[in-house]
């Protein structure tokens, strides 16, 4: 805890004296996001953002019929730039009620850096390994434990890697990425090998990949995955179909196909539902639920109240209520500082 302590103070600090310092001006225009068109300006904030999320609430497993308070988890966030082309990106876990270890590395989600521009881009460090599937592309804190599918839950994700990125057409991506393989439960020298694809239309995302996964020194897990997500105004349905061929157990191998149907109340609120199926187990496995979020506070989602009902055909039933916070510390130290405009 007391580490913790100092290396929150340490962040704090640097902010400070970045908020502080004379901001940067750059005739380069700004790098291309992974999402969309280059936008061209000739300013450069190197300030950081930098935030603490956390999500906690009270669960009740009806089938157990037990029930307590949990804190769910509590993460660092921070994204800048270094230049006007590379940027870098942490996520780090200071407690979590979800993994095991949260020590290190282990705590770990993703640290890189990229360098990218109009034409492509190049990532290494510790990051997602890509997988098709709005499910899985989902951050911890905005996914429901209890009604994701087997496969959420048991994915080792977090691995170091390289990938890249090109950009034929606006709002379309080619993906290529080499990991350490998330199959090989603890064995060094294996691989993980992606090649993928994002795309966006008016109504219309896609995040397809095809994947090998090093499971011994000369296996291979095979997995095709398929996310869809379909717009329509303020109501959005997501589809994924997964498939994953190898000789281990379920949820590493088998099916998945899951449909989320989602709508926007406006700016104060969400209603989803999620309907799974998961194959390979010794009997086929069902899961589904909804969820209600509401964002009390004007003009921003920082703040967000969430109740959920899940239940699957193994019998389980739970019910979770809680809060989830984005504490903005950037935002909040210029605010002190008087740099409301930046």
């Amino acid at each position: 805890m007391k580490k913790l302590f100092v290396f929150l103070g340490v962040v704090i600090m640097t902010i400070g004296s970045a908020v502080r310092a004379q901001e940067v001006h750059s005739t380069v225009p700004l790098q291309k996001s992974s999402w969309g068109d280059a936008k061209n300006t000739e300013v450069t904030d190197y300030i950081p953002d930098v935030s603490l999320d956390m999500r906690g609430g009270y669960s009740q497993d009806f089938g157990g019929n037990t029930g307590q308070f949990i804190g769910d988890g509590l993460y660092l966030d921070i994204n800048g730039k270094i230049s006007p082309h590379f940027s870098y990106s942490l996520n780090q876990r200071l407690a979590s009620s979800y993994y095991e270890d949260n020590s290190g590395f282990n705590g770990t989600n993703w640290l890189t850096i990229t360098y990218e521009n109009d034409y492509f881009g190049l990532t290494f460090g510790k990051d997602a390994v890509f997988v098709g599937s709005f499910e899985y592309d989902a951050y911890d804190l905005d996914s429901y434990y209890e009604m994701n599918s087997g496969f959420y839950n048991t994915f080792d994700c977090w691995q170091w890697a390289v990938s890249a990125a090109w950009y034929p057409a606006d709002d379309q991506e080619v993906l290529l990425q080499i990991s350490n393989s998330p199959y090989s439960f603890g064995e060094i020298g294996l691989f993980g090998y992606a090649l993928g694809w994002r795309g966006a239309w008016d109504f219309y995302e896609s995040y397809w990949t095809a994947n090998l996964w090093q499971y011994s020194s000369d296996s291979y897990a095979k997995s095709l995955n398929l996310g869809n997500r379909f717009t329509f105004g303020n109501f959005s349905v997501d589809l994924d179909l997964m498939g994953r061929f190898c000789d281990i157990e379920a949820p590493y191998s088998g099916f998945t196909a899951m449909l989320a149907p989602s709508y926007e109340i406006s700016d104060w609120g969400r209603v989803f539902a999620k309907f799974g199926w998961e194959n390979g187990y010794d009997e086929d496995y069902m899961f589904y639920g909804a969820v209600f979020e509401y964002f009390p506070l004007k003009d921003t989602r920082d703040v967000r109240l969430h109740a959920s009902w899940a239940s699957n055909s193994f019998g389980d039933n739970f019910i979770n209520v809680g809060v989830t916070w984005k504490f903005d510390m950037t935002s909040a130290i210029k605010y002190l500082t008087g740099r409301k405009d930046r």
